[in-house]
């Protein structure tokens, strides 16, 4: 169903780039605690896209569009040294360091909805206000004061990034992305985009995070420090679920350790922040892998983007309405892309929720390895939500043969605990040096199979559609038979 389209252009290969817009808020009242989710989704206690394609290269099609002018808002007002957990490795950790800076605030300008523009249908941005030039006067000081941070960052860091990474890293690159995000993008789209997508450092990773999402706010991050010393109806719940998160990462696996306390603080200030969501099993998981990759009063406030800016808050109201409409869309895109498979899951009684709504809660997070799951990270906080689409299409698509043979309760075990293995780097395919008790994975290869899924915005709109069209037609009929109910009372009741 995807359409050729022509080469695009500088500006469109920004958009995928360029931060997503905040929907509007819809009141809803506070709920109970759901760490058994509503939806039953069920996190055992074990260890354990649309394609939005982030390069703009002309044999890539279905490019999802967000033409923006971004003004840049207190940025790198302040700088401070932070301690981290590098992910490299889940059996050490690793002192880095990541630096706050003030919030970009992006003032956009929705395409036509005929371009398939998904991120745009996020909802209205703030109205620019004039107290915002205020603001824009510091960004020349604020950029410079990050760069110069950034380059003590470099010196101070590159024994230790050439030892760990092989000295891969391209400091210039990242130094000239880091010091003017915005400005490098709106410059070099394809550039930073084929960048990201070959993988953030992961030195560098949270602070590119945030810069990407424009989720350092200073005013937040004094509100997270004020909700702190609240108290959430849901702390027990939050406190239960603490030792099933990521059990044998070091920087989670002391129940006294400072990653436990920074997770249970950050669980129960958005609790606290956000009343209708309160608290939900899956949130820990997104949670944690945010807190591998900075401190936690700025893992708040990217939890806080996420949620209503990347439109991850619908997977965790009441009823789950966001996490409904995925599923249906992902199994009219396994229908779509994958029809053999479609049929032999409906054969065998598998439906999407017994497994993807386990990927899509958590982003992966849950039992998937970390490289794999950083990498899907930095690829939906480019393109946005959407492409969890890919990434699930593409593990389905790796692994057909091999579900095509196997029943029920072998899909669902294999879905759940093995789909990524696949990807497994083979001890022959390792060099000698790289020979580790940690196994490795063909990372790229994901994130290349998944980029390469021609799944269209008009798709999803489509199935949006249709969606949206079966729930009405569901909530009419419980209508009608509640009314027939109540005549039928009433009929009874004069007999």
């Amino acid at each position: 169903m995807s359409t050729d389209r022509p080469p695009s252009t500088a500006a469109a290969a920004l958009d995928s780039l360029l931060s997503p817009k905040d929907p509007g808020q819809i009141p809803l009242p506070p709920r109970d605690s759901i760490a058994g989710s509503d939806y039953n989704v069920v996190l055992e206690d074990d260890a354990r896209f649309s394609t939005i394609p982030l390069s703009e290269s002309s044999d890539r099609a279905s490019v999802i569009s967000l033409k923006s002018e971004v003004l840049v808002n207190d940025l790198a007002n302040k700088l401070e040294r932070r301690t981290t957990i590098s992910a490299q490795s889940t059996t050490r950790a690793v002192s880095q360091r990541h630096f706050a800076h003030k919030k970009s605030v992006s003032s956009v300008t929705p395409s036509d909805l005929t371009r398939g523009n998904i991120l745009a249908r996020l909802g209205p941005q703030k109205a620019f206000d004039e107290s915002d030039l205020d603001a824009l006067r510091v960004v020349g000081s604020g950029q410079q004061r990050l760069h110069e941070e950034f380059v003590r960052l470099h010196n101070e860091r590159r024994a230790e990034a050439a030892k760990d990474e092989g000295d891969s890293i391209d400091w210039d690159f990242w130094g000239a992305v880091i010091s003017d995000y915005q400005g490098y993008a709106a410059e070099n789209p394809e550039k930073l985009a084929r960048a990201i997508e070959k993988g953030i450092p992961h030195t560098l990773r949270g602070m590119m995070w945030q810069l990407m999402t424009a989720s350092k706010d200073s005013e937040l991050e004094n509100t997270y420090l004020a909700l702190l010393k609240g108290s959430s109806s849901h702390e027990k719940s939050i406190t239960r679920d603490l030792g099933r998160t990521f059990p044998h990462h070091e920087f989670f696996t002391n129940g006294q350790g400072i990653g436990q306390e920074n997770l249970f603080n950050v669980l129960k200030a958005y609790s606290l922040y956000d009343p209708q969501v309160g608290y939900c099993q899956g949130l820990p998981f997104v949670v944690a892998v945010l807190l591998l990759n900075m401190p936690d009063e700025q893992a708040f406030c990217l939890l806080v983007r996420l949620m209503y800016s990347y439109d991850l808050r619908g997977h965790f109201l009441p009823e789950m309405p966001k996490l409904q409409l995925r599923l249906f869309q992902f199994d009219r895109l396994v229908e779509e892309l994958l029809p053999v498979l479609h049929v032999h899951f409906l054969r065998q009684g598998v439906k999407s929720s017994m497994f993807c709504s386990q990927w899509f809660l958590t982003l992966f997070s849950y039992r998937f390895p970390l490289e794999i799951v950083f990498r899907i990270y930095d690829t939906c906080l480019a393109s946005g939500i959407e492409s969890i689409f890919a990434f699930s299409l593409a593990l389905l698509q790796k692994n057909e043969d091999t579900l095509l043979s196997m029943k029920f309760d072998e899909i669902l075990v294999f879905l759940k605990q093995r789909v990524f293995e696949r990807y497994k780097v083979g001890p022959a395919e390792q060099q000698a040096e790289q020979l580790t008790s940690q196994p490795k994975y063909r990372v790229d290869d994901l994130v290349q199979d998944a980029i390469s899924l021609k799944i269209t915005p008009f798709m999803l709109d489509a199935y949006a559609h249709e969606y949206h069209d079966l729930v009405k037609k569901r909530e009419a009929h419980a209508i009608e038979v509640d009314n027939l109910r109540n005549a039928n009372r009433a009929l009874t009741a004069r007999v």
